[in-house]
């Protein structure tokens, strides 16, 4: 397949945008906060699974799943957030992305809850063991974390959940029709056999969530 040629930025500009778009109103002109209010605080309490948005110094852009027991993320004021950086597979883009770009996107997500919450802002490393600590999980603390300082919070409408169905569990794929991440790994990379790829899974989803 060919690729696409993407359209030249000159052809077209904010004002054309917003002529084609059309008018923002007058709820989303005026909902976007620079802190987190009691209700953020309350969903990003319940809220047990979020998506990272960064990207580096030369615009290179990655998104991350961050995800564990609800109120996982800590809020110490209106204008910080603490994400714990549980285990993972040590690729630290998110972070390697904070050294030359420290914007950050956040959009936190509550099971059953059709609206989602985004926050952006800046972020760095945090390795502090005041903030850390109190992060403990499976008896563990975190080695790091991102501490977030909040720029814009603000609610998202649910037509993207409610469009997609998402909490629907009558549209659950069924797991057997998809291929197992260990089978797509091994022939993606050739790095190991099908049956290894998939043990070393099995034993991390085991034994390394913590």
């Amino acid at each position: 397949m060919d690729a696409v040629t993407p359209a030249s930025p000159a052809a077209c500009d904010e004002a054309d945008l917003r002529a084609q778009f059309g008018a923002v109103g007058p709820l989303a002109a005026h909902k976007v906060l620079d802190h987190l209010d009691a209700y953020a605080r309350r969903f990003i309490a319940l809220s047990p699974f979020l998506v990272v948005a960064s990207a580096d110094a030369a615009g290179n852009v990655d998104a991350s799943p961050r995800g564990d027991a609800p109120g996982f993320v800590a809020v110490p004021d209106d204008r910080t957030l603490v994400i714990p950086d549980r285990r993972g597979n040590n690729r630290i883009d998110t972070f390697v992305n904070l050294l030359g770009c420290p914007g950050l996107g956040l959009i936190f997500l509550v099971p059953g809850i059709n609206e989602t919450l985004r926050v952006n802002g800046t972020a760095a490393l945090a390795r502090d063991p005041a903030l850390l600590e109190p992060l403990v999980a499976d008896g563990k603390v975190p080695k790091a974390g991102l501490l977030v300082q909040v720029r814009e919070a603000f609610f998202q409408c649910g037509k993207a959940i409610i469009r997609s169905q998402l909490w629907d569990p009558a549209r659950h794929v069924p797991r057997d029709t998809f291929p197992s991440l260990g089978r797509i790994l091994a022939e993606q990379t050739a790095a190991a056999t099908v049956v290894e790829a998939e043990a070393s899974i099995a034993d991390a989803y085991r034994t390394r969530l913590y």
